[in-house]
Order: C-alpha cells, then structure tokens, then sequence
C-alpha cells in the first residue's frame, strides 16, 4: 500500500516554496544555515525563516508568486539560534539528533509513481493517488472523470466527484507529505526546508540512496554535533547529499516528487 501526491497539491507547493527559498540561500553562500516552515492556503502564505542569510521581502514574494500564485505573503524572517550556530563553528557537525530509515523501493512505490508522473504530464493540477495492491485510488483535480476512466479503467476515480483543487480549497503545509516523498523510508525528520547541514536532509538522502544501492534496509541515529555517521565523515554525507541535490535540480526539484 502506497500513497503519492503531485507537485501541485497544497502540502507539496509549501514544499517546493521552501526548496526554492533554500536554492536562493544556496545562491547566496556555498554553506548557509536555513530552516523554513510555511503554512498557506485561502488566498494566505505564512512563512518563517531562520538563516544566518539576509533576504528581503520581494525575493520570497516572487518565489511564492512563481509557484503558488497571488497569495497573501505574512513573512518573517529572524536570525539562526547561537548555539546551534556554534555547533557547526570550523568543521561540518551533524545538525541535529535522529534516527533515519532507508528502505529498497518495492515495485509498488515505482508503479504508482509512474502513475502519478504520467497524469501530471497531462493535468499539471492538484492530485493525489493510492495503490493497495490492484486497488488503484486515483482523486485528481481538474479534468473529467470519463478522460481518466479511458487511461485506467479499472481504477476508482474522484468517489466524491469532479473538483478544482489546489490551495483555494485546502491549506497547505511543509513536510506533511513525507510518505509520498520517501515511500517506506519515512522517520522523523523532514526532508523540505532545510540545508545539508541538517541530517534531515542528509542523512535521509544518504540511507535511500544506501538502501538502493545495496538492497537493504538501513537504519542509523545521530546526535547533534557528531562528526561521523555510519563509520563516514559528517562532512563526505554532507558533499555525497550535495552531489544529490545538484543532479537532480536544486531543493525545489527534490520538493516536487521527493525521492523517488
């Protein structure tokens, strides 16, 4: 059993503004502190940052614009707590305590997947889909049901009806999507908003990718301010995350689909 959202639905734009605000950050310092949660929805966007960066209200608007549309910006922006500051003071510590869980993709996760990458190709609108065996849910916004009913017969398409969708109907909010993002892998920590320095996102894209590449589970904890993980450098998970990121586009990218 598993679920997937689209690019579009509400909880992933909060996403994917957070990502891209992290891509400014990185814009402006190779190793910058940032954590970022948003909250939006009816015409509404709340953010707040914590960053050692400075930004201004016109940049964060036109990312907010880009991606969510005309909302109401409520921005505020403070400075990153000193003593967590001081904890990455000359070298790159792990950034915070956690337990993190990679899992092999099952043949489920990349199904649906497939499924939902390839209606979004053609209604790039709010979606949501879930696979329970040969039980396919599909609840998408913005297209007839009878043109969803000719791709996959089978399945049970909007049980309440056609909708519009998107952050006019539903609120919206960072990190809540995560088993959308990380099928089985998921643990504590989200993976949207935040630099490398944060295991959240490290230490997460680390163990999926260790669990792909050796097809098994992984499981690992960190304390902050530990300068090795599962017998590597805090820093070599750091850059092998980094690498990630770069490949696949920025923190926006990873916000849209998660990791797989």
């Amino acid at each position: 059993m598993i679920e997937k959202v689209n690019p579009s639905h509400p909880d992933k734009l909060a996403d994917r503004i957070a990502g891209a605000i992290v891509d400014l950050a990185y814009l402006k310092n190779n190793n910058p502190k940032i954590a970022v949660e948003i909250l939006l929805g009816h015409g509404n966007c709340h953010i707040i940052i914590e960053t050692s960066e400075e930004f201004n209200y016109e940049e964060i608007k036109k990312i907010v614009k880009r991606i969510a549309g005309n909302l109401e910006l409520d921005l505020q922006i403070v400075k990153q707590d000193i003593y967590l500051a001081s904890n990455q003071e000359g070298k790159i510590r792990c950034g915070d305590n956690g337990i993190f869980k990679g899992v092999p993709l099952r043949e489920i996760d990349k199904k649906l997947s497939k499924i939902a990458h390839d209606i979004y190709s053609i209604t790039n609108s709010d979606g949501k889909y879930v696979l329970d065996n040969e039980k396919l849910i599909i609840c998408q916004s913005n297209i007839k049901n009878e043109e969803l009913k000719k791709l996959y017969p089978n399945a049970i398409i909007n049980p309440l009806g056609e909708w519009t969708g998107g952050s006019s109907v539903d609120c919206g909010a960072t990190n809540r999507k995560l088993g959308s993002d990380m099928a089985e892998s998921v643990t504590g920590g989200g993976l949207h908003g935040k630099d490398l320095s944060k295991a959240d996102v490290s230490i997460n894209i680390y163990a999926f990718k260790k669990a792909q590449e050796t097809n098994k589970i992984i499981n690992l904890s960190c304390a902050i301010g530990d300068e090795y993980v599962d017998g590597k450098e805090y820093s070599e998970i750091v850059e092998i995350a980094r690498k990630y990121i770069k490949e696949i586009g920025g923190f926006e990218k990873l916000a849209e689909w998660g990791l797989y």
